[in-house]
């Protein structure tokens, strides 16, 4: 029986819940017996036994870049590849469908996102971002809870010698307000193998009832858990490895209802299983993590490692060790698997990580530019033989990170400089201004991670403005979601009056040529100039035009040049910030820049006072740069592959674009159909494939006038005007004999464009809509958007195709084709709401919509031909009870009507009851079920 004492039950509850409890700053071994064989031993030891002994299908580990999920950041657990077998999606064709027992060793990442353990990592001996998951899973019954159980319990007793009284498991204890019966089975398959009642404990569905979502499969799960004590004193209790049994599925009204099939899912970390068999307290003590330890010692001015924690960890220098191992890990993973540091979703948490490990090796630990990338062989000799695209993609991973790691270090001192100016000034107990912390941002401005912001303020005993923050993250979402269809703002405006001041004083148009001024590095990245500038003018929120502004004031800025694109042709502004030259630890953060007459007005907030004649420079945010430079360049060749398509007279009506994603509007005499959408986006990828070079150049327009083929919109284009063709020098473009505009594309842009097509990535056109007779608006995403769109369409196709299978097999259960009728109309709502192919998406909703009919039908025969084998007719029982009222009545077998007079109903039903009891005479509890059936069926009809 389990631990009755409830006492002692408790102690061991609250010892489980607060696990890992491995943050001692002591780093003496568990035991005195000579360590075992290394992490590399310890993860062959499990996938040999699990094949060899059990025999499991070794399945190599999925990416950590999630397929076709977009619930997901990362890959978090071994079951997330498994998915549409527990969802009852896999197509029935496909390989994993013949999977039965199968154990691997998972990449996962836990950072960002709901499951996230970035901000702990470093703060104790145990939290890491990268881990591996060790698990075996069993699929439609192929074994069950005692195999399971007996399994886990072999290999960590007997192949890997834990001894047995260091173990204690856990099992579910039932929920009676979810009607869920304690999992007695569990409890006694673990006292059968040996494990003693007091080590046996039973939990709560908080702790051992594992659910998929808010909806889905589930089930109980019972947990094995390791004793770091030893027999010294209290147990201290950490989790090693849980073992799930799917039974249920939580439907969408809350309820529990059990599966056709049942799984088995378990997980075991590695760190945590190889920091047990090498007797530390510490997984950053372990062979995984030992050589990064030294070869950071190495690399740093910083005292070796000591493995200290919270207050004994003078100056966080064991933090930072931690730190910067932990992040190098998951980097080069992460980099090996396609995901590299950007802009949103995943690639944005990456940056995050990277520029954590550039701030603790560089600020504590006291490293030289370029540790980082030194790491990565160091990462590649420990993991490579587990996972080959590491040692594939070596020299890339450590190219993206020293490349990253340069761009960041001028900010991060830049940042730091602010921080301890703000610092100055700020008056004791005062919170350290929003505003401020926002420009130092990914958000904002210089990059700094919010999460590095505030570590670094709490190190300084600094608390940051969080409700100021969260309003400035509202405002910044709601700027982005408005952007996605602009509207258009009025924000600060140059009037008729104040250019007619301008031109009578004779001051210049602004010269934005500056931005132009980037250049492509040969790792592929792009470099940005700043640009230095006078204030020629300032302008109040009221159009005024003034000689200072103050702090806190929202203002307008007139320079004599600037390297900030000004909102026009479609492309959203540039912002960034810009500084006083002789104060350059001030930021001035630049919200979007317009045009009105040749004057281009910055619209800026002042963190202190600028004056008319001050000498600033000017930054850009160069990621958002970027993202409307891919964008733009992205929808050139749009533009051109839908002439491709459609034919050369096609014009384009307009278009917006921003970082996030592109509209296009297209004159069409007829919508578009799902092959001339796919063949658009065909041409689109083969441009990018080809990373072809990108000619910009300015010529007089004349030059322009005859060119066939060329693109140029219904509008004034000055002279000269700019030139941007893909592939083909602009001067040969030009030439008439060539024709070559019209066979590629070559248009007149004033915006910034991609020196090569490349760095598009891929785009995918996700929406389509009338916006009147004749015109069609596309919307379109590119790069890694792109990449997951697709995804997300391949893998909404493979559901249809596996619900196209099931449906064709069939099913002689009403229950089972209720079932698939309610799956064809939930795929049908993701499929009308999912970011995927349009073309796709128009496929698979013509094709959900035959299954639904078919769906609809199969039901419909099922549920008749249960009420076709009556004891008698409808039609037979409506007039027995009408001709006692002097009736009639007409039906069918299964339904019927009539009418009748009577002054006593009570009577009547009487009748009609006898009637049926009489035909019926009930034998059996199908007969019972028959004659309620009948009862409140064709009964009420009558």
């Amino acid at each position: 029986m389990a631990v009755s004492m409830a006492a002692a039950a408790g102690r061991l509850r609250r010892a489980i819940r607060r696990s890992p409890l491995w943050v001692s700053p002591s780093r003496q071994p568990l035991s005195s017996k000579p360590p075992p064989a290394q992490a590399t031993a310890v993860r062959d030891a499990f996938l040999n036994f699990f094949r060899d002994r059990h025999g499991h299908r070794l399945v190599p580990s999925a990416s950590v870049r999630p397929r076709g999920d977009p619930s997901l950041l990362f890959v978090n657990a071994g079951m997330n590849q498994f998915k549409p077998i527990f969802l009852g999606t896999v197509n029935p064709r496909s390989e994993m469908a013949g999977f039965r027992r199968v154990a691997n060793s998972q990449k996962c990442v836990r950072a960002g996102g709901r499951h996230s353990d970035l901000e702990d990592v470093g703060r104790d001996l145990s939290h890491h971002t990268f881990f591996e998951m060790l698990g075996n899973w069993a699929f439609g019954g192929e074994y069950f809870k005692e195999e399971a159980c007996s399994m886990a319990w072999e290999l960590l007793t007997q192949v890997y010698g834990i001894p047995e009284d260091r173990l204690w498991v856990s099992y579910f204890g039932g929920d009676p307000k979810a009607g869920l019966d304690p999992d007695l089975e569990s409890r006694d398959i673990w006292l059968s193998l040996g494990v003693p009642a007091s080590h046996v404990l039973s939990f709560g569905p908080q702790e051992n009832f594992w659910e998929m979502g808010d909806t889905g499969p589930c089930g109980p799960c019972t947990e094995i858990h390791y004793d770091l004590a030893g027999r010294v004193g209290a147990p201290q209790l950490v989790e090693l490895w849980n073992l799930v049994f799917i039974q249920h599925n939580r439907e969408a009204d809350g309820s529990l209802q059990p599966l056709p099939q049942r799984h088995v899912d378990t997980g075991m970390g590695l760190e945590r299983l190889v920091a047990v068999l090498q007797g530390t307290r510490s997984t950053y003590d372990t062979d995984l993590f030992s050589p990064l330890l030294k070869a950071i010692h190495q690399g740093c001015g910083a005292p070796p490692y000591l493995g200290r924690v919270g207050a004994a960890d003078e100056g966080r220098t064991d933090m930072a060790y931690r730190v910067v191992a932990d992040h190098i890990r998951t980097l080069s993973i992460c980099i090996a698997d396609g995901v590299y540091p950007g802009m949103s979703g995943a690639p944005l948490v990456l940056r995050r990580i990277l520029r954590r490990a550039v701030r603790f090796s560089t600020e504590v630990l006291r490293a030289p530019p370029g540790l980082l990338s030194s790491l990565v062989p160091i990462v590649v000799e420990t993991l490579g033989d587990a996972y080959p695209e590491l040692q594939k993609n070596s020299a890339q991973i450590a190219s993206v990170i020293s490349e990253d790691e340069a761009a960041f270090l001028a900010s991060l001192q830049r940042g730091r400089r602010i921080i301890d100016r703000t610092l100055r000034r700020l008056g004791p107990a005062k919170l350290f201004p929003a505003e401020v912390a926002w420009s130092l941002s990914l958000s904002g401005n210089l990059g700094l991670p919010l999460d590095l912001l505030e570590l670094m303020l709490e190190e300084k005993g600094v608390q940051l403005d969080s409700a100021g923050l969260a309003r400035l993250a509202q405002e910044d979402a709601q700027h982005r979601s408005q952007q996605a269809e602009p509207v258009q703002e009025q924000g600060l405006q140059l009037s008729v009056h104040a250019l007619g001041e301008l031109q009578r004083r004779g001051v210049p148009p602004t010269d934005d040529s500056p931005k132009y001024n980037y250049s492509l590095r040969p790792s592929g990245s792009y470099e940005f100039s700043t640009c230095e500038a006078q204030v020629l003018q300032l302008y109040t929120e009221d159009g005024t035009a003034v000689a200072s502004v103050g702090k806190g004031q929202r203002f307008g800025l007139l320079l004599d040049k600037t390297n900030f694109y000004a909102e026009q042709g479609g492309q959203a502004s540039d912002r960034g910030y810009l500084t006083r030259v002789d104060q350059e630890d001030v930021l001035f953060p630049v919200a979007r820049a317009q045009v009105f007459g040749g004057f281009i007005l910055h619209e800026a907030v002042a963190p202190e006072d600028l004056k008319v004649g001050d000498q600033v420079q000017l930054h850009v945010d160069e990621a958002w740069r970027l993202g409307c430079m891919k964008k733009h360049t992205a929808t050139h060749l749009l533009s051109w592959a839908l002439r491709q398509a459609l034919g050369p007279g096609t014009e384009q009506r307009g278009s917006h674009l921003n970082p996030e994603r592109l509209r296009f509007d297209v004159a069409t005499q007829a919508p578009l159909t799902s092959q001339q959408l796919r063949a658009v986006e065909g041409t689109v990828r083969d441009a990018v494939a080809q990373d072809e070079p990108v000619y910009m150049e300015d010529v007089a327009l004349v030059h322009t006038a005859h060119v066939p083929g060329l693109r140029c919109l219904d509008e004034v284009y000055p002279d000269p005007v700019r030139v941007v063709s893909v592939g083909v020098p602009v001067a040969h473009a030009l030439d008439p004999g060539s024709r070559a505009a019209l066979k590629t594309s070559v248009e007149l842009c004033c915006g910034t464009h991609l020196l090569r097509t490349g760095a598009i990535g891929d785009l995918v056109i996700v929406g389509e809509r009338q916006l009147t007779r004749g015109t069609t608006r596309l919307l379109a995403v590119t790069g890694e958007q792109a990449q997951q769109a697709r995804e997300v369409g391949q893998n909404l196709a493979q559901e249809v195709e596996a619900a196209t299978e099931r449906l064709r097999q069939g099913s002689k259960v009403v229950v089972a084709a209720q079932r698939l009728s309610k799956d064809m109309g939930r795929l049908t709502d993701a499929v009308d709401l999912a970011v995927m192919p349009q073309w796709q998406r128009r496929e698979l909703q013509a094709t959900l919509k035959g299954l639904q009919r078919r769906a609809n039908t199969a039901v419909r025969k099922l549920e008749l031909g249960q009420s076709a084998t009556p004891a008698f007719t409808a039609e037979a029982w409506a007039l027995a009870v009408c001709s006692h009222m002097g009736g009639k009545a007409w039906g069918s077998q299964v339904a019927a009507r009539g009418a009748g007079t009577t002054t006593d109903l009570e009577a009547v039903l009487s009748t009609a009851r006898a009637y049926a009891l009489d035909r019926l005479q009930p034998s059996s509890p199908t007969d019972s079920h028959r004659l309620h059936r009948q009862q409140t069926g064709p009964g009420q009809e009558l």
